[in-house]
């Protein structure tokens, strides 16, 4: 176990994406809980919010790609076009998904009686996507921590 574990937090790529998450998470709950006076511990592993831990994640993962294997390599070319897929979708797909919860769940709320059924006695979650600032914010936390792991791992693994 000793072995896989030290392999696994020698592992920069991995590790950069991970460490990227949950920073963004951590601020990301913490902005919350500021203009809401109050923790809500489930921002720690939800969705949508400022910065995008989504982008952060896989900007941070393309980046230790490009610094480990060249930004001429395969698994940098993989690792940016994810990330882009990713980006894109948190606004677009999701952000609209969001909205309409928004707005299906006003109608719920004005119309409780109109609906039955299990599938209507929970709200839908509305934080689900991001606007382009709270994507940029997070490509710019996960290219800031990729780029200060890397200099952390080069001078712990190498």
């Amino acid at each position: 176990m000793g072995f896989f574990m030290e392999q696994l937090l020698s592992n920069y790529l991995l590790m950069s994406a991970l460490v990227s998450w949950f920073v963004a998470q951590l601020i990301k709950t913490a902005i919350d809980a500021y203009f809401n006076k109050g923790i809500n511990w489930e921002r720690m592993t939800g969705s949508g919010g400022m910065p995008s831990s989504h982008s952060s994640t896989v900007v941070a993962l393309a980046t230790a790609a490009g610094v480990s294997y060249g930004v001429d390599s395969a698994i940098f070319a993989v690792a940016l076009i994810f990330a882009i897929v990713v980006m894109y979708d948190a606004t677009g797909v999701r952000r609209e998904t969001g909205k309409q919860a928004v707005i299906l769940n006003r109608l719920l709320l004005d119309n409780p009686f109109s609906w039955t059924g299990k599938e209507f006695e929970k709200k839908l979650k509305e934080y689900v996507g991001h606007s382009p600032l709270q994507v940029l914010m997070g490509a710019i936390l996960g290219l800031m921590i990729a780029l200060i792991m890397g200099y952390l791992y080069e001078f712990i693994f190498i």
